[in-house]
C-alpha cells in the first residue's frame, strides 16, 4: 500500500452526463451524448442520460450525503451546452439565486 502525505486528500467526481439529469431544462442544448444515447442501437436498452442521477435536482442532498460519508473533496462537472447552449451566448439560468 503506497503511503500518502497526512495532508492529503483523496475525493471523488462525476460526469455530466452521468450524473447531471435535466436534459431538456433550464435552456440545455443537445449534447453529442444525448444525440449518441438517442441513436438506435447504441446503448444499452436504449438508455439516456435525460435523468442519469438527477442531480441538477439534488444536489444539496447528494451533497449532504458526501459529508456524511467523509467525503473532503469533490469534484463535478457540468454540461457545456447547459453552460452555453448556443455558440458564445452564456446561459444565465444556470445560476441559482
Amino acid at each position: 500500500m503506497a503511503n500518502f502525505p497526512k495532508d492529503f486528500l483523496f475525493g471523488v467526481a462525476t460526469s455530466s452526463y452521468q450524473i447531471e439529469g435535466a436534459a431538456n431544462e433550464d435552456g440545455r442544448t443537445p449534447s453529442i451524448w444525448d444525440t449518441f444515447s438517442k441513436t438506435r442501437g447504441m446503448t444499452y436498452n436504449g438508455d439516456t442520460g435525460d435523468i442519469a442521477c438527477d442531480h441538477y435536482h439534488r444536489y444539496k442532498e447528494d451533497v449532504g450525503i458526501l459529508k456524511e460519508i467523509g467525503v473532503k473533496t469533490y469534484r463535478f462537472s457540468i454540461a457545456w451546452p447547459r453552460i452555453y447552449p448556443e455558440k458564445g451566448k452564456f446561459n444565465r439560468r444556470i445560476i441559482k439565486k
